[in-house]
């Protein structure tokens, strides 16, 4: 029997309604709370959580686990793989400023996060999730042959330009693909980038440790410090081959929720049918329950016209102002940029020189050989591991979830740091520098992880990209002040120690807690 136009126009507005009910019911478990973010779009959002979780945590998410954990590895090894050839490179070449170095790669992270952050919210995740491993891992060995200092610092901002991509892009899309239920595995995955740094640390140890200038040596040739080029191709030999186990052997959907947000209803809804076939499961989701969340005259351009159109119309301040819609949302995104870009600045003003003020404070102790230097860095790394896996334990715990979490880490690692200025020996230094090195990583699992749940999908890309630039953006500054603050002195230690400490203060302020909720 055919459906006069009158009843199918009553049938949508009852199954707008039940879903409006439905969608109230379910606004409690959402991290933004309902009516922040447009509506239609978070309706739909609502749907295509339900249908995720009805899927459930299956063999696609597994297998995005492992690919998308190659991307928070490489975030952490690149900057540890600077800190670590940081003095072998200043023994060969003798720069007068040699922090430069550091400056050159964190102006690459920043283009990165730039353009990858803000780009994925245009031209979707997929090439940007695959694209940026392969720069890495190219530049990297190309920077195994530079003859001089320049042009080090040029390779490294380049193979920085894409790490900088990494995060922004991999946890935006590894979120939208996961059940509320499983959400805290986006801060487990940071056990990837604390075995990074141990997998960097132990590659170093023989190769630098023994195939690198001495700190005391006069004459520093490129034939007697040829360790940290050989260490350069080793890194990006393993970076190369995580690309191609990424692009090769696993296929990436574009997200379901980004191409909601687009307009092409029909495709996330493929890709949602896809995902559960993958799992050996079936969904129940069709476009009419996409549709039933438009109000009457509702137009969904999905030509090719239309496409073109949007493409050139997301080169806007839409997404930025999305996040600054509601003063709620206004003070959460602002506060976390402020959070992000405090720890941007302590973390690499001691990270970034942490081989280095071993080196020298460890030759004032009287045992500051590279072996040394480069065995301690190991063991300082392998204690970032359980912190990550910490940190994933205490994001749920009732009564103090993400936020407690990232609050006392944060503040934890910048009273650690003032603990480091009292020793007094090198094993005294290598403790403070132990615990330092735990809770940070407790600190950057909860705040890799936080961080993108607390941005509708539809500009994720852009708040992630706004955190990063932050971050990025005073991180460049880092090694301007090292510049000029003498890193044989306590002066860049004590500067980092209270930056971490008022970024955790500002922490405790923050008006939303994802834990136990959805991300829309």
């Amino acid at each position: 029997m055919a459906v006069s136009p009158t009843q199918k126009g009553n049938e949508n507005r009852e199954q707008q309604a039940e879903d409006f009910e439905w969608g109230v019911a379910d606004a409690d478990i959402s991290t933004i709370p309902k009516g922040t973010i447009d509506p239609v779009y978070e309706a739909k959002a609502i749907v295509l959580n339900k249908a995720i979780q009805d899927i459930g945590m299956g063999w696609y998410q597994w297998q995005l686990f492992i690919v998308v954990g190659f991307g928070w590895a490489s975030d952490n090894l690149w900057p540890i793989v600077t800190s670590l050839i940081y003095t072998p490179i200043l023994n060969e070449f003798h720069p007068t400023r040699g922090p430069l170095l550091s400056l050159a790669q964190n102006i690459g992270l920043l283009a990165g996060a730039m353009f990858w952050g803000f780009g994925c919210d245009i031209f979707g995740r997929r090439w940007a999730f695959n694209l940026t491993l392969g720069l890495t891992a190219v530049w990297g060995m190309i920077a195994a042959s530079a003859p001089n200092f320049a042009a080090i610092g040029v390779f490294a901002a380049f193979w920085s330009f894409g790490v900088g991509g990494n995060l922004p892009v991999d946890s935006a899309i590894f979120l939208e693909f996961l059940p509320g239920s499983h959400q805290y595995l986006l801060t487990i995955l940071s056990i990837d980038w604390a075995v990074a740094q141990v997998i960097a640390n132990l590659v170093a140890w023989p190769l630098l440790g023994y195939r690198t200038c001495q700190q005391t040596d006069t004459d520093c040739t490129r034939s007697k410090n040829m360790g940290w080029r050989y260490f350069m191709i080793a890194m990006g030999g393993l970076t190369l081959i995580m690309f191609i186990l990424r692009f090769f052997c696993f296929t990436i959907f574009e997200s379901p929720k980004y191409l909601m947000g687009k307009g092409l209803d029909e495709e996330a809804v493929r890709i949602v049918h896809e995902v559960a076939r993958r799992n050996n499961k079936t969904s129940s989701l069709s476009v009419e329950d996409l549709k039933a969340c438009e109000p009457d005259g509702y137009v969904n351009r999905t030509t090719a016209g239309d496409a073109a159109k949007r493409k050139l119309q997301a080169v806007n301040l839409d997404h930025i102002r999305s996040l600054f819609k509601t003063p709620m949302l206004a003070y959460s995104t602002g506060a976390l940029m402020l959070i992000w870009a405090l720890i941007g600045l302590g973390y690499p003003l001691y990270n970034a020189f942490l081989p280095y003020i071993q080196s020298t404070r460890g030759a004032d102790f009287g045992d500051g050989s590279t072996y040394i230097t480069y065995r301690n860095s190991l063991i300082i790394a392998v204690l970032g591991v359980p912190g990550a896996l910490v940190g994933g334990v205490l994001v749920e715990l009732n009564h103090f979830g993400r936020k407690g979490a990232l609050c006392l880490s944060t503040i934890l690692t910048g009273v650690f740091l003032y603990c480091s200025t009292t020793a007094t020996n090198s094993s005294s230094l290598l403790g403070w520098n132990c615990a330092y090195n735990f809770t940070s990583n407790v600190m950057y699992a909860v705040l890799y992880a936080f961080t993108p749940e607390l941005f509708p999908t539809k500009d994720r890309g852009t708040g992630n990209a706004l955190t990063a630039t932050s971050n990025r953006i005073f991180g460049i500054m880092a090694p301007i002040v090292a510049m000029f603050a003498n890193l044989q002195t306590v002066a860049p230690v004590y500067t980092s120690g209270a930056l971490f400490i008022v970024a955790g203060i500002l922490v405790g302020t923050l008006p939303f807690e994802s834990r136990g909720k959805e991300s829309l």
